[in-house]
């Protein structure tokens, strides 16, 4: 009888504490109910004005209650299980937690292998990728080197030598282009007794006799790069009037648009 009396009593309280629990999980789904019940009845006030633009949200919205209550029902229809707090029952729910736990870090543990092992592979890659941008920074500095040595240092004296020997060549190709040009415009365009006249250096000559056609360019260009502000040139009674017509006829000559007695030389370099 001793041993029935120590049991009785904490038969009784375990009772008691299922109670406590059952008429706490009743409580809680009343206040949900009445808080489904809240939101019901706001969502029936609301116009379907205001819905027009969130529909889907609604929808969403109405599953939700729907799901809720069915699952209150369902609750409410369902007595709790008291379930015996012995040590067989402890340890059984123990296990079956310690299971749960244990594939649920499985689970994440073979998610953390996955992305290490995608990240062994991003670094190997980036890790190639490094090596290759090395070696073609060595190979441009073993380049750059070798620039550096190769370059000759000018001086200035250099240089100035450099376009003094340039300008000469071109003076004397220059010399050489207008006696060329002389040449053939003597065998090709001469006076009309046929004979070559020379540059006269007495200017009242030079007006007095006809000049050739060379020298009509040649007066022409120097004025035009002697003062290039007012290239223009006076016809004189030396100038053939053959020759000006020549020269206005193909372009290579203007007259001036206010003074049709004066002609320039056509800006060709411009």
């Amino acid at each position: 009888m001793s041993e029935n009396q120590e049991v009785h009593p904490v038969t009784i309280t375990d009772v008691e504490a299922v109670i406590d629990t059952e008429e706490e999980l009743i409580k809680e789904c009343e206040e949900m109910w009445k808080d489904m019940e809240d939101c019901q009845n706001k969502l029936s006030l609301i116009g379907t004005e205001t819905l027009t633009h969130s529909d889907a949200q609604l929808s969403l919205l109405i599953m939700q209650v729907k799901c809720l209550t069915a699952e209150l029902g369902q609750w409410n229809k369902r007595k709790p299980e008291i379930i015996p707090l012995n040590e067989d029952v402890l340890l059984t729910l123990g296990k079956e937690e310690f299971q749960k736990l244990r594939c649920d870090l499985e689970m994440v543990l073979s998610t953390i292998h996955s992305k290490n092992e995608k990240l062994k592979e991003d670094l190997e890659r980036e890790q190639q990728w490094l090596d290759e941008q090395q070696q073609i920074l060595e190979t441009l500095k073993v380049l750059n080197s070798d620039l550096k040595n190769q370059v000759v240092t000018f001086t200035e004296s250099r240089i100035f030598n450099e376009l003094k020997t340039k300008i000469g060549s071109i003076k004397e190709f220059k010399e050489k282009l207008l006696l060329t040009l002389g040449d053939f415009l003597d065998n090709h365009f001469p006076l009309p007794d046929g004979s070559t006249q020379k540059k006269r250096k007495n200017i009242q000559d030079l007006n007095a006799q006809l000049i050739t056609l060379n020298e009509i360019l040649e007066m022409l260009i120097n004025r035009m790069f002697d003062v290039p502000h007012d290239p223009y040139v006076k016809i004189s009674d030396s100038f053939w009037p053959p020759y000006i017509e020549l020269l206005l006829r193909y372009g290579i000559a203007l007259r001036h648009p206010e003074d049709p007695s004066r002609i320039r030389l056509e800006a060709f370099h411009q």
